[in-house]
């Protein structure tokens, strides 16, 4: 792996669209401190009438804008090298400084929430940016603490993040990797080249080789990451027992506007419904790649990898053109506005974040985090991302800063509706079995089993373990291991081996530290495949809901959002119908491939 300075600047973001240098950067720094500084000495206890209420807002609006543009540079830095001495120190500070600020504001809600219904309603009353913000504030006053506590709550915040942290830390900057052999041949191991390239190696002892390595070397921080996530979620179960919850999914679920009925529905029925679909692929990948067995390892190979086209950046462009002129000239040039932009960093390098993700700092553009490997399931990842970005920036253009997200229960669907525009388009360019195939397998491989699958297997995972926190058990690796496993083992049945490593999935991903986020892709992606039809078969009204949909940003609930998309996710049907459209385009593949060989 390159490091970060020996890779050229074409392939990394800019985050000079930011902060230009370290001078305007610490200046923005000195400002925001004043500014808060200012706004305690202005309106700390005076918080009582709605004309002070919403100025105040504004003022603290304006503040909190620059102190994210202030910690999302620094994040991004050290994300794209978690070794560097000087990012993790920039970070650090900014951590410090922010959690600082955050505690000398925490006045500004507590206050708020101290008001009587009466005159907090005069206050939403007479707001026209801040309404839903308002509301949510009045929402949640019954979970309230004294105000003293949530100042301290918010002057800990780096020490209650700290799990996540550490994690990161481990697993980007001190995990190191063994290189495995095979007849002589040394090769190379890391977490992005694994996750990147060795799981969808076609060569079968090279990939089995890959993740038993892998794996061994991920034994070795077990009971490391077991005590880091365990601090996690004894965190939140506190959180949850303080403020007055149930229990600690209600804690989880309330700021997701959803009820603890569509969490359980989205992992229950893809856990007993969508299970044999995914056998039956399985076993199709076995017979193709005549394998002995079906093993974890085996999962995520592409069903045709001589067919797979190599894809560069430069001719990402024209994929990513032609699958998002479905929504229009104006989101299709928004979004374009990427490549020359830079938002995006493809680069591969030693330190690296694994994965990707996309952050959009108010006001400014989106940054997106790649490791490019010329695959097209990279593709698939950049639409992701850049459906968020697409999201995120009509949403701020039409929304304040404290009402721009939507729940995080919705907040995947449009990035993969993105990606199965992404497949639209790729089935439009040949009417040839072999092609017809590899785009539909590469949207089975990709978006469904990425996000139905991979996270949603997570989601099921995190449920039982959040259920032993609740009955106050202890959390340790060998638990883990066990719950992941039979996990694992419901969901494939005597389709697949769980071989001696799956078990530690558990160890590779952050989304752990996130709350319930794991089951919000295949929520987010019911909903995409719901509206996608209706793209398909409707049009411009369609594409139009749509984009309203993106700029209503966080005003509306999750099933208000979906009821504007023409999607009603109070039932079962919309889960239903993409699990069976699933098991259809399953089908056909199958199908083609019986022409194909013929």
């Amino acid at each position: 792996m390159k490091k970060r300075e020996e890779v050229k600047e074409s392939l990394k973001w800019d985050l000079t669209r930011l902060f230009k240098d370290e001078s305007e950067y610490q200046e923005t720094l000195k400002e925001v401190k004043e500014g808060v500084a200012r706004i305690v000495e202005n309106y700390q206890g005076e918080l009582d009438n709605p004309e002070t209420i919403l100025k105040c807002l504004k003022d603290y609006e304006e503040m909190m804008i620059k102190g994210h543009h202030l910690y999302t540079y620094a994040y991004l830095a050290t994300s794209v090298d978690e070794a560097n001495s000087e990012n993790q120190e920039r970070l650090m500070k900014i951590r410090m400084n922010f959690s600082n600020l955050m505690s000398q504001t925490s006045f500004i809600e507590s206050e708020i929430k101290e008001l009587d219904d009466e005159i907090l309603d005069k206050v939403i009353s007479k707001s026209e940016n801040y309404q839903v913000y308002l509301g949510d504030l009045k929402r949640s006053k019954e979970y309230k603490l004294d105000s003293a506590v949530e100042k301290s709550l918010s002057a800990l915040s780096p020490v209650l993040d700290a799990p996540q942290n550490i994690y990161n830390q481990a697993k980007l900057a001190d995990l190191d990797f063994d290189k495995f052999e095979i007849n002589g041949e040394e090769y190379p191991l890391s977490f992005v080249l694994f996750e990147n390239e060795y799981q969808q190696e076609a060569d079968t002892e090279v990939r089995r080789k890959a993740f038993e390595q892998f794996s061994k070397n991920l034994e070795d921080y077990k009971n490391t990451m077991a005590s880091t996530y365990s601090t996690q979620i004894q965190k939140e179960k506190i959180m949850a027992d303080m403020r007055g919850y149930d229990d600690i999914f209600e804690y989880l679920l309330f700021d997701q506007k959803v009820d603890r009925e569509l969490y359980d529905r989205q992992i229950d029925l893809i856990m007993e419904k969508l299970a044999p679909h995914m056998r039956k692929y399985a076993t199709h990948l076995k017979e193709l790649y005549n394998l002995d067995k079906m093993t974890y390892a085996d999962l995520k190979i592409p069903l045709d990898p001589d067919f797979e086209p190599e894809v560069t950046v430069e001719e990402s462009k024209k994929y990513v053109e032609g699958a998002l002129s479905a929504l229009g000239e104006e989101y299709k040039d928004l979004v374009m506005k990427s490549y020359d932009e830079r938002w995006v960093d493809f680069a591969q390098n030693k330190g690296k974040s694994t994965g990707g993700f996309c952050s959009t700092p108010y006001g400014v553009n989106s940054y997106i985090l790649l490791s490019w490997t010329g695959l097209m399931s990279q593709v698939y990842t950049l639409v992701h991302e850049l459906g968020h970005a697409g999201h995120f920036i009509l949403s701020q253009q039409n929304n304040r800063l404290f009402e721009d997200r939507p729940s995080t229960y919705f907040v995947e669907a449009p990035s993969t509706i993105n990606e199965l525009l992404l497949t639209n388009y790729l089935i439009e360019q040949k009417d040839e079995p072999r092609f017809q195939r590899w785009a539909l397998a590469t949207m089975i491989g990709n978006t469904y089993y990425h996000n139905f699958v991979t996270h949603l297997l997570e989601a099921a995972y995190q449920r039982e373990v959040y259920k032993l926190i609740d009955d106050d058990e202890s959390i340790h690796a060998e638990k883990l291991n066990k719950l992941k496993k039979e996990v694992l083992e419901e969901f494939w049945g005597d389709a697949v081996e769980i071989t001696d490593g799956a078990e530690l999935t558990w160890m590779r991903q952050p989304h752990y530290y996130m709350g319930l986020y794991s089951y919000t892709y295949s929520a987010g992606l019911t909903v995409a495949t719901a509206a996608n039809q209706r793209i398909k078969e409707e049009g411009q009204q369609a594409v139009n809901d749509w984009i309203n949909v993106l700029k209503a940003g966080g005003t509306k609930t999750p099933v208000e959002l979906a009821k504007m998309a023409g999607v009603d996710i109070t039932t079962a049907k919309p889960l239903n119908d993409t699990i069976d459209f699933i098991g259809e385009s399953i089908d056909k593949i199958i199908e083609l491939s019986g022409k194909i060989e013929k």
